[in-house]
């Protein structure tokens, strides 16, 4: 359904170093970085779509986060949800909902959100109901 999500960064080195980290957190790669444009995209192996980028915005403007705007980020088991939660926050992120069950959402829902170094609120989400040994 998605083909890919932008967020809009005003520091691309360290918005770049942010995403990296915890984007491998949950078996995402780098598809590709162009520092001097700037933007960066990372895709989970094999798959092409949907893509993650990063990047200033085109029109040459600060990048501003959307009130009620969210990212949803997939994890396979609650153990990656805790370790990108823990991740983001070790690299400048900051709390906007620890990790945990959110059962008003469904049964298995859990899930972790924060916001990255420019204030984009992204969640981190799990929903499978037992634990998944490794990533597909």
């Amino acid at each position: 359904m998605i083909s890919h999500v932008f967020v809009a960064v005003t520091d691309f080195d360290k918005a770049f170093k942010f995403y990296n980290a915890v984007l491998e957190c949950l078996g995402l790669r780098v598809k590709f970085i162009e520092p001097e444009r700037p933007w960066a995209g990372w895709e989970r192996a094999g798959h092409a779509r949907p893509l993650f980028l990063i990047g200033e915005p085109e029109n040459g403007q600060l990048a501003n986060p959307g009130n009620g705007q969210m990212i949803a980020l997939l994890a396979y088991d609650r153990r990656h949800v805790d370790q990108a939660y823990k991740t983001a926050l070790e690299q400048g992120g900051t709390c906007e909902g620890h990790p945990g069950l959110r059962q008003h959402y469904h049964p298995d829902y859990y899930g972790a959100y924060f916001r990255d170094l420019d204030g984009n609120k992204i969640a981190v989400a799990c929903h499978n109901a037992v634990e998944v040994a490794k990533l597909p």
